[in-house]
């Protein structure tokens, strides 16, 4: 189905998505030496090389540029630029600066943003995604599976991806297990990490909204 997709669309329009979701581009997070993605130049990109980009394949993101999109996809189409770096104190405690950091709006529309949070949200209550369910809490999500190269080599990368609440996402993780071996679906061994996490993540956040109130 995503290869169909993939030839439909042609290889323009698809390089276009990848420079509207900015995933040609660096992020900009506040660390020396991030990577950027590696991805074919369009005019090189023929028939297999658009079927293989549209099932995730052929070229490479770094992890903190599948957080953002990803981010920027459900939170309304703002891709908003990652960080660490709060501000910086004085000697005495002080604030010396606080840090800005841009913010590109308009990604995808409200209303894409939302049928994604809800198609996703289906991924972990009835599809592949089962494992990363918390009790008590709308989870979405997405599981991958990819082949390493050379292929046919029998090695693969497992993943999870998951946000919540998945109608009004807070906190995002991001689960990668290199090389599994015996079972290597992201569903299998990957939802299950980013489950653990959110069983004690989502309810500090809830004490923490409590207080607030």
């Amino acid at each position: 189905m995503f290869i169909t997709v993939g030839l439909r669309i042609g290889a323009e329009r698809f390089y276009s998505y990848f420079r509207q979701f900015g995933l040609l581009d660096k992020t900009g997070i506040d660390l020396p030496g991030e990577a950027g993605t590696i991805m074919h130049d369009v005019e090189n990109i023929g028939p297999v090389e658009l079927a293989t980009i549209s099932f995730g394949q052929s070229f490479q993101i770094t992890p903190i540029q599948l957080a953002v999109t990803a981010s920027s996809i459900i939170n309304g189409g703002r891709r908003v630029t990652p960080h660490f770096g709060v501000r910086a104190a004085e000697a005495d405690g002080g604030n010396g600066e606080i840090f800005s950091y841009p913010v590109r709006e308009h990604v995808v529309s409200e209303e894409t943003s939302g049928t994604m949070r809800y198609i996703l949200e289906q991924v972990v209550a009835e599809g592949s995604g089962k494992n990363g369910a918390v009790e008590g809490y709308r989870i979405g999500g997405k599981t991958a599976t990819s082949q390493t190269l050379p292929r046919g080599s029998g090695r693969y990368i497992a993943s999870f991806l998951g946000f919540a609440p998945a109608d009004d996402p807070q906190v995002l993780a991001i689960a990668i297990i290199n090389n599994p071996q015996g079972t290597y679906y992201g569903g299998q061994i990957a939802a299950p990490v980013v489950r653990q996490l959110f069983e004690n993540i989502l309810p500090y956040l809830e004490e923490m909204d409590y207080n607030k109130t």
